[in-house]
């Protein structure tokens, strides 16, 4: 289990009307955050390479369910992932690539008809709906909450930049929903949450659950 924090601030970077999608079964991610990525497969090298000379960004994207019979096609995807930029890039001698992204901006994907290899889609970025900071009683139960949990998983370390009050409330609940140990499917859930005390909550309840069987198992 790791966290990484990101400041990154998403207005500062400009979003083009189309982004290539990368499209995983396990990966969810998620805005000021970062992801590293390890690009082997001829098509996503492309990716990558176009993208470098063309706006920088890529779009993530969880995989649906049965994904495996249709991977070399189009296999459906969750419409609503999320963009990040190159900020690092790495071509390794066999061609593949190592990437880090930065998350900027939640999107729904709206795919085209395209002549690449790989998936593209035009982006809608989503516009908060609600309140854009978390209430001082939300954001005490987040703490407590994660804390509880990762000190049952003797990730001490983790709830002392937990405890930290530098943590904006939105990089807070993006790289805790990012960082732990929950399932892609529950990771999409926080996802498409409509505002960030949605993704709080829902947060706190799935961190409880966790909780809840962590104590049933260890007796």
């Amino acid at each position: 289990m790791s966290l990484h924090f990101s400041s990154a601030d998403p207005e500062a970077f400009p979003l083009p009307d189309i982004v290539p999608i990368f499209p995983l079964p396990t990966v969810v991610f998620f805005p000021q955050t970062y992801l590293p990525l390890h690009i082997f497969e001829p098509r996503y090298r492309e990716m990558v390479q176009e993208a470098s000379t063309q706006g920088q960004c890529i779009g993530m994207a969880l995989l649906k369910d049965g994904w495996e019979d249709q991977y070399e096609d189009a296999p459906p995807i969750y419409s609503i992932g999320s963009v990040g930029r190159i900020i690092s890039s790495h071509k390794l001698s066999d061609g593949r690539y190592n990437i880090v992204l930065q998350g900027l901006h939640r999107c729904t994907y709206q795919e085209q008809t395209v002549m690449t290899h790989y998936r593209q889609a035009r982006i809608t970025p989503h516009e908060p709906q609600g309140p854009m900071s978390l209430t001082f009683e939300i954001r005490r139960h987040l703490e407590e909450t994660a804390q509880d949990y990762l000190m049952s998983k003797k990730a001490n370390q983790l709830c002392e930049i937990l405890s930290s009050s530098t943590l904006t409330d939105s990089i807070l609940v993006h790289n805790l929903s990012a960082g732990l140990d929950l399932s892609p499917i529950e990771k999409q859930f926080l996802l498409e949450s409509e505002n960030l005390p949605q993704q709080a909550r829902r947060l706190i309840d799935l961190i409880r659950f966790k909780l809840a069987d962590l104590r049933t198992t260890q007796g």
